[in-house]
């Protein structure tokens, strides 16, 4: 699963230490996923899935209904479909035998819950992935003082969900990141950190099968059906993209290609031409190019780990303390 680093002005414990948690988050996911794999092979339950991290049991994301846990699942299962399966693994160059990073005290934990009766190997990855992602949701929103509330619609992007379930542990995530700039704040679109490039992305996704005609204009046509209508330019919010992450990564001494990609994942695109520099990413090829990167599978570089701290060196961050910090901060009978 790619690491969710920035989601817009969130707080993220990224920021804190960038060389540790990519880390503490592939071990985390790797011997959860272990354990959950090894007590479904032996039949044995698993223990509920928790999401404690000190905030309201009413967070708008978290999950409301208690699932009973099912009874044993039989052990009669044919060993080869378990051994030809993929793993979850750590692709990860931070991470050694030799390493000693000390796990830090957190509030913050994953154990996954059995909502029904996997009968396979596949199922059981998809629902510990499905899983997992809303913890990462908190494990990207939070620090162990602070967190941030996370629009609900976060929860329901089909993007947001497959960027971070479909690529592997290697790439950086930041999702709509908003930045400080000379004391002003700028949104860009999507930034996915590879160990050997910046992949600026604009996204265009509105009805499905719309097909967008584009040009050098400042507007470009939208059809769907016999319907017409403008969109801006794409372009133009992809190279001020671009002339920013230079701009940061010049400043720092940062040697990271840029490319830059019009994404649509339920759309297409009739673009005459080939401009410079942009590839077209639309429903016909989503699958080749996601696929592309997921074979990516170089570790985690140290110039990729310089580049995205530079960005995070300059994002706005909006949250608040957690009431137990508030509250040992008070005076004495107060």
């Amino acid at each position: 699963m790619a690491q969710l680093v920035k989601l817009q002005d969130y707080i993220s414990r990224y920021q804190i230490d960038l060389a540790r948690y990519p880390t503490q988050f592939v071990r985390l996911k790797q011997s959860q996923w272990e354990r959950v794999k090894r007590q479904w092979e032996l039949g044995e339950e698993i223990s509920e899935w928790q999401h404690n991290d000190g905030g309201s049991e009413n967070d708008s994301f978290e999950e409301k209904e208690r699932f009973s846990l099912f009874k044993k699942i039989f052990a009669g299962r044919q060993r080869e479909e378990i051994e030809d399966i993929e793993k979850v693994e750590i692709t990860n160059e931070l991470v050694s035998d030799e390493d000693s990073i000390p796990e830090e005290e957190t509030t913050l934990t994953f154990e996954p819950k059995i909502v029904y009766a996997p009968q396979s190997i596949h199922e059981l990855k998809r629902m510990f992935i499905d899983q997992f992602f809303h913890f990462q949701m908190k494990w990207a929103s939070s620090t162990l003082r602070e967190k941030s509330y996370v629009d609900p619609r976060f929860m329901r992007d089909p993007l947001l969900r497959n960027l971070l379930q479909k690529l592997p542990d290697n790439y950086l995530l930041f999702y709509y990141p908003i930045l400080q700039i000379r004391k002003a704040p700028i949104e860009l679109d999507v930034v996915l950190m590879s160990p050997t490039e910046c992949i600026c992305i604009t996204v265009l996704e509105a009805e499905n099968q719309a097909v967008y005609v584009g040009g050098s204009e400042r507007f470009w046509i939208k059809k769907v059906g016999t319907k017409d209508s403008k969109v801006l330019n794409p372009m133009i919010s992809l190279n001020r993209m671009e002339s920013v992450l230079t701009q940061l990564f010049k400043q720092d001494n940062i040697n990271m290609p840029i490319r830059k990609v019009i994404l649509s994942q339920n759309g297409y695109f009739d673009y005459p031409g080939s401009p410079y520099g942009i590839q077209f990413v639309d429903r016909r090829n989503y699958g080749e190019w996601m696929e592309h990167l997921r074979k990516v599978s170089s570790p985690m570089k140290h110039m990729q780990i310089r580049a995205s701290q530079t960005i995070l060196s300059n994002v706005q961050t909006t949250s608040f303390n957690r009431d137990i910090w508030q509250q040992s901060s008070q005076p004495a009978g107060d």
